[in-house]
């Protein structure tokens, strides 16, 4: 048995996430300083992974946030039953009337091509999502009387405020409490952190979470930023993380925390902003795993991919508790993700499967 997973069967929800998700504005093939109009998504880091669960490979899942009580909270609530995502655990905050104190986060992304990167631009100031507390969720009836099978959040939500890092400590340590698998995204972004305590914020709240986490997910800058490691010698950067870098990185991490089952990563060359090559890499009880490799991805919108990584990866082990098959998922839903517009991924199980065999892009008719 690769995880001690809680039955289905005693569980509500084989998976839920805690994170704050934004409507995304899109301006197409276009620039946001040009734009004249734009396409509605929805996505958030930790998010993004309940809906493909859901979507993609059919699982029970739900998501912990927080939203305003007024139209675009609704259009955002709207977009997460579009995913088949369960709305019984957000939190609804009264609308102020002109969101001085408290109001929905929004993000502009482009998609890049060519020699031209993506670019975000998130507007989530006082947003709902990032005034959560301890205490604003009831821990012990949701892992509790109605069952959890996996818990998931990530540095994105805990790097939101003061608040929100200490509920992401308070959940991760119910779920364990309860029996839930727990992973964790270190998805380092410095800009979040800067306004509460920077770099030694991070790994202060980071390195806590830590602690109770099964599933880690991240690469070499997320692993040295967040929790402190580095390898010597290593100087390439995120785009071109090799495998021998987080091996090494791995190796050290678990001697620290024990009680990582599971740590794995997407490996991406960046040739341009529409061309990757793609694989990943997945260690489990001292040994690696590596999925097959995609060559020359072709990519239409980079945005979400890595939370499709992490969705196939949990459907691995929630539906086979297979260590290989979990990188394999994760790497083929990931890849299918990049060549479908939004943060989530469109992806069905089948597709997923056949990209898994290594089948081609023939016309299916």
């Amino acid at each position: 048995m690769a995880l001690e997973l809680r039955p289905s069967a005693e569980c509500t929800f084989d998976q839920i996430t805690l994170g704050e998700v934004m409507l995304r504005l899109d301006p197409g093939e276009g620039r946001i300083r040009t734009a004249r109009s734009f396409a509605a998504w929805e996505g958030g880091g930790e998010y993004n992974t309940s809906r493909g669960l859901r979507k993609c490979f059919g699982l029970r899942t739900a998501v912990c946030t927080a939203l305003v009580d007024n139209e675009v909270g609704h259009l955002v609530e709207d977009f997460i039953m579009q995913g088949g995502v369960a709305t019984d655990l957000i939190r609804w905050r009264e609308d102020d009337g002109i969101g001085r104190t408290v109001r929905n986060g929004l993000n502009f992304t482009e998609r890049g091509f060519g020699i031209r990167g993506a670019v975000g631009v998130p507007d989530r100031g006082n947003s709902a999502a990032s005034q959560l507390k301890p205490g604003d969720f009831d821990w012990k009836h949701i892992f509790g009387k109605l069952g959890v099978r996996w818990f998931h959040t990530g540095g994105i939500f805990a790097a939101l405020s003061k608040g929100t890092a200490a509920l992401a400590v308070e959940a991760v340590k119910a779920a364990r409490r309860h029996g839930t698998i727990v992973s964790y995204d270190l998805n380092y972004r410095p800009s979040l952190w800067k306004s509460i305590g920077g770099l030694k914020k991070a790994q202060q709240v980071n390195r806590e979470i830590a602690r109770h986490v099964d599933v880690m997910i991240g690469n070499e800058e997320d692993f040295t930023a967040s929790l402190g490691f580095a390898v010597k010698g290593l100087d390439r950067g995120l785009s071109s993380i090799e495998a021998g870098a987080f091996k090494s990185m791995i190796e050290a991490a678990t001697k620290t925390y024990p009680n990582f089952r599971v740590a794995a990563t997407t490996l991406r060359r960046v040739i341009t902003a529409t061309r990757n090559d793609w694989s990943a890499i997945l260690w489990h009880d001292g040994v690696f795993h590596e999925s097959r490799k995609y060559p020359g991805l072709e990519i239409l919108d980079r945005v979400g991919g890595g939370d499709s990584f992490a969705s196939g990866l949990q459907f691995g082990f929630l539906e086979f508790d297979d260590p290989k098959k979990a990188v394999d998922y994760g790497a083929a839903h990931g890849a299918l993700a990049s060549t479908t517009p939004g943060d989530t991924s469109m992806a069905t199980r089948k597709e997923v499967e056949k990209a898994m065999g290594g089948r081609g892009a023939r016309v299916v008719r």
